[in-house]
């Protein structure tokens, strides 16, 4: 005899995607498992930041808010109603929820087992419907009248994108895998992958896959005395084996894993079984790509409780900035959420240094970011700029307050050493009495580097003209800046030094359009991707920014200001955000893949089309550099 109650489920599934892909009887078995939820209105389902539920949600009667709280903020996301599935996220992403779930009016919901689910995500409408939805960030991808979305499109902050970009990333798989072939003892394998610290081997006959050993292999078939130790890995190897292409995303293979319930695909050049093996993708690689999307990483800094804590999210975001550089996301996209996460990475590590501290700061300060930091420009680990600004204080206090943010300073370098920052050999950093200073005092320190330039003050112009506070009080950071502006007012003659100073590295070519390189050193004949191509794109925005009292301090955000304010200009300004974008993707690219810093470039390497692209990036640098020379009237010192 059917159950009358899920019967009455099954009737009410069965209209709505994505159930409309089951049979009956297969839609009322799965209802059989389905849990009746009621919820009061302003009753919370769920909010942003818990720990998933054993279930998803669909509505039955009733409306539910989706809210995404933003700081002190709550944005309404959409609204589910009849039909509408919730709370789906943890098939794709990490164990916690996104968004806050609240019921708007009285609502009866359905609540489906994930484990019971699992089982139906065999079928190709079900799985189909579930990846177009998170591919196109729509909860009903087919309902073209009214398209709900599982984030607004037009929410005005950057979380929305980091959310979800993951879905649709191409994920990292483990290139070159393990091999082994179908006459190979299994002891001999089992030994192999234990010494390679490994949960499965790829069964190949001439590099192309026909079958997959697995720890599960291991366990079912000789762990338990079935098949013998030395038979042939042919008798316990799975075959056929599920293969994907390299650009698979990490939703794809999230679906793969849940459909065929396994825990590794094999990588091949097309895809095929048919094709050469190139890597192998495990459940491991999945929760690694759920680890390091930019959510992820911020909820991880937020929660973090130590320093190591903060390390450990560090390492992520390098490995989420070389998969993005790898799959071509747009660089302007990888700055913005590098930029993002080191701001909250330094801010944490500020609120840590003043918890190990024996009393709270004296009085007001901010800590800055200092050159490429400020920028917004460090993708590759570079070493630490930053300085400190307290405000004036009574001379009785004044002791007291230098010799804290001095301490404070130290303690904020030391952190920043140990989460990968290494300290900078110039010492240009809060912990140096020279730049943890108090308003006046750096009124003084740029009045001297200003009005008494020398070839030493103007390189510390370069660097400290770009500042940006990352923790503390925001009206000092605003109280340098018109400090520094008012001293910079009419002064042709400090704008010649800096202009000159611009100009020190000649355009990156010769005059028979060959590559500059180095003559000597550890680097010799290779050519120096940042002093010759990035540095003058960055030193010549800063001095003409500073001349037409720009106060952004990114490359490209000058250059952008610069051409709206010379339209007649335009052209070139635009020709240099592109190169800098493309040159600085070129270099964190290399770094990325050849663990340096991406700066030298042994030209040996390069293909004749990588050399005409770069040589093709290089034509703005020189006209920048014109440009300098004509409006400070820099012909005699250049």
């Amino acid at each position: 005899m059917k159950n009358t109650i899920a019967q009455r489920i099954a009737d009410f599934l069965k209209d709505f995607p994505p159930f409309d892909g089951l049979n009956t009887q297969e839609c009322y078995k799965l209802s059989c498992e389905v849990e009746v939820v009621y919820l009061p209105k302003q009753k919370i389902l769920f909010n942003q930041g818990d720990s998933t539920h054993p279930h998803f949600y669909v509505v039955n009667q009733g409306l539910v808010d989706l809210k995404l709280n933003l700081q002190n903020t709550s944005k309404l996301i959409d609204v589910c109603d009849e039909g509408d599935v919730m709370g789906l996220r943890p098939l794709f992403a990490d164990r916690t929820y996104a968004m806050q779930a609240i019921a708007k009016t009285d609502v009866m919901l359905y609540a489906i087992p994930f484990e019971e689910f699992k089982p139906f995500l065999n079928h190709e409408a079900i799985s189909e419907f579930l990846l177009r939805s998170f591919a196109s960030n729509q909860r009903q991808p087919d309902d073209k009248s009214n398209k709900g979305v599982l984030l607004s499109a037009n929410l005005t902050t950057n979380e929305a994108e980091s959310v979800n970009i993951d879905f649709f990333q191409q994920i990292n798989f483990t290139p070159k895998p393990f091999c082994t072939y179908e006459e190979e003892a299994i002891y001999k394998v089992a030994r192999q992958m234990t010494d390679l610290g490994i949960s499965s081997a790829l069964v190949a006959k001439e590099n192309i896959p026909v079958g997959i050993v697995t720890d599960k292999d291991l366990r079912r078939h000789v762990a338990t005395g079935k098949i013998a130790l030395q038979a042939q890995v042919s008798d316990i190897m799975s075959t056929p084996v599920f293969c994907v292409e390299p650009t698979i995303s990490v939703a794809q293979a999230q679906i793969m894993l849940i459909q065929h319930q396994i825990g590794h695909l094999c990588v091949t050049q097309d895809g095929t079984m048919e094709s050469p093996i190139v890597g192998i993708l495990s459940e491991h690689d999945i929760v690694t790509a759920q680890a390091t999307n930019p959510m992820a990483l911020l909820k991880a800094i937020k929660r973090a409780k130590s320093i190591d804590d903060l390390k450990k999210t560090r390492g992520y975001l390098g490995m989420m900035l070389k998969a993005y550089l790898t799959t071509d996301l747009p660089i302007s996209h990888c700055l913005e959420l590098t930029e993002g996460i080191h701001q909250e990475l330094f801010k944490k590590c500020a609120e840590f240094s003043i918890k190990e501290m024996s009393e709270q700061p004296p009085c007001e300060f901010t800590w800055l970011f200092l050159g490429s930091q400020a920028r917004g420009e460090q993708l590759l680990m570079t070493d630490q700029d930053h300085a400190l600004i307290y405000e004036d204080v009574q001379d009785d206090m004044k002791e007291k307050a230098t010799s804290y943010f001095l301490k404070l300073g130290q303690k904020l370098s030391e952190a920043l050493e140990h989460i990968g920052f290494e300290k900078c050999p110039a010492n240009m950093m809060a912990s140096n009495p020279e730049f943890c200073l108090s308003l006046t005092e750096w009124k003084h320190l740029f009045t001297k580097w200003i009005k008494s330039p020398t070839q030493k003050s103007v390189l510390l112009c370069n660097i400290f003209f770009d500042f940006k506070g990352v923790y503390g009080e925001n009206d000092l950071e605003e109280q340098l800046a018109d400090i520094v502006f008012n001293l910079l007012k009419n002064d042709d003659k400090f704008y010649a030094y800096l202009g000159s100073d611009a100009l020190k590295n000649p355009p990156p070519l010769s005059f028979f359009k060959q590559f500059i390189v180095e003559d000597d050193g550890e680097h010799k004949n290779e050519f120096d991707l940042k002093a010759r191509a990035l540095m003058p794109l960055i030193d010549g925005a800063r001095v003409l920014a500073l001349s037409k009292e720009i106060r952004v301090v990114q490359t490209v955000e000058r250059f952008k200001k610069l051409a709206e304010l010379e339209p007649q200009n335009a052209e070139l300004f635009n020709s240099c955000i592109r190169s800098f974008y493309e040159l600085l993707h070129y270099r964190s690219s290399s770094g990325f893949t050849h663990q340096h810093s991406g700066r030298f470039v042994d030209l040996n390497t390069l293909s004749k089309h990588d050399k005409s692209k770069l040589k093709y990036l290089f034509k703005p640098i020189k006209s920048l550099q014109s440009a300098l020379k004509s409006r400070f009237n820099l012909t005699y010192f250049s």
